[in-house]
């Protein structure tokens, strides 16, 4: 019987972002017959953690400071015989590239990039220098066709190094989960309910949510949950107490099952100004729940197909939101099922099945 091809996955914390996710959908679903995986991280406790398969070693370095993990992430590398270290996050994704030619081994990097920067010029050139890191890799994994673009036009990748795959969603997990018996008090007091989800910083512009929310409130007898942890949570709080909405916007923190909220309220919104995927909003489309998004690049225009399933509206624009949302609010049930429906083809694209099978055919290339 031929080795499995023993393949080191390095991430900072099994956090609470996309990044976390992904790797907990990949290291849960990846065929055991053929691929040993090894979760390597550092010394923070990850909320994903509790979720990851208990046959899976998880080593955690005995360090907090990224800088002071290339040398021991290294002799795990030497350690475990990898033929594969698997990374992401472009900080990251450097120190796994440092780590491995430290090992002195025939590993192999394959990083993966999921978000769309750049744009100024001091990040432009940041990316450059990670584009020299990165020629030290054998594969390159963008998470969208925008994403791989800007890997080519910013990083100075080649093009021949590069696969866009789609992040995994697990869509019988979702299915699960969201149906779980979960004491939800916000959906007991017959409003309408807005949900959103992601980190409380300026990118996912909760602001212009709330914004809209509070011209929406006028029309209509709704509430805005808010799920997610992040610096700019009492400045939300605030901009719910000035705009006089304080008892109709709820921030709700981390939640380990999002997909009860998502799936139980009427609509889900999202506002950020960039994504390099939007995996919330596969996640969304998962839960059966409508979708209002901004048209952020290169993710949400992708993932929804400029449209096809789901509302989009200019970032930013508070009227053009508050419209969208209230238009999908007071869609009669039919038209709402449609909608849901149309956006369960879509799914199939995302699921964690075939997403495995293209990064463990990605892995396989990269040994040989």
């Amino acid at each position: 019987m031929k080795k499995p091809i023993t393949v080191v996955f390095f991430i900072y914390f099994l956090g609470s972002g996309g990044a976390g996710r992904t790797f907990l959908n990949i290291l849960n679903n990846i065929d055991q017959d053929k691929f040993r995986p090894v979760l390597v991280t550092c010394n923070y406790e990850g909320s994903y953690e509790p979720f990851l398969n208990k046959n899976i070693k998880f080593i955690k370095l005995d360090t907090k400071r990224l800088r002071k993990s290339i040398l021991p992430l290294a002799k795990i590398i030497r350690k475990e015989r990898a033929d594969i270290v698997f990374s992401t996050i472009p900080n990251y994704n450097v120190i796994a590239i440092l780590a491995r030619l430290l090992s002195y081994t025939r590993a192999k990097n394959v990083i993966r990039e999921a978000a769309f920067l750049g744009g100024d010029r001091k990040t432009d050139t940041k990316l450059k220098v990670y584009g020299l890191f990165y020629r030290f890799s054998t594969k390159v994994i963008a998470l969208s066709n925008g994403v791989k673009n800007n890997l080519i036009r910013r990083y100075g990748v080649n093009e021949k190094k590069l696969q866009v795959i789609y992040n995994p969603v697990d869509i019988i997990s979702i299915s699960e989960k969201m149906k779980e018996n979960i004491e939800l008090p916000y959906f007991t007091n017959g409003k309408k309910t807005i949900v959103t989800a992601g980190r409380l910083v300026e990118d996912k512009d909760q602001q212009t949510l709330i914004k809209s929310f509070a011209l929406l409130a006028t029309k209509i007898d709704a509430q805005l949950l808010i799920l997610g942890e992040g610096p700019l949570e009492e400045k939300l709080k605030e901009q719910a107490m000035q705009l006089g909405i304080q008892d109709r916007v709820h921030l709700v923190g981390f939640q380990e099952n999002p997909y009860a909220f998502f799936h139980q309220a009427d609509l889900f919104v999202l506002t950020s100004k960039r994504e390099g995927f939007g995996h919330v909003l596969a996640e969304a489309l998962a839960t059966g729940v409508p979708i209002v998004s901004t048209r952020c690049e290169p993710g949400a225009t992708e993932v929804l197909e400029n449209g096809k399933y789901a509302k989009l509206v200019p970032i930013g624009d508070t009227e053009e939101l508050t419209k969208a949302m209230k238009d999908i609010l007071l869609l009669q049930e039919n038209e709402k099922n449609a909608i849901i429906e149309k956006g369960y083809e879509r799914l199939s694209d995302f699921d964690v099945h075939k997403i495995v099978k293209q990064y463990e055919e990605v892995f396989k290339e990269a040994v040989k």
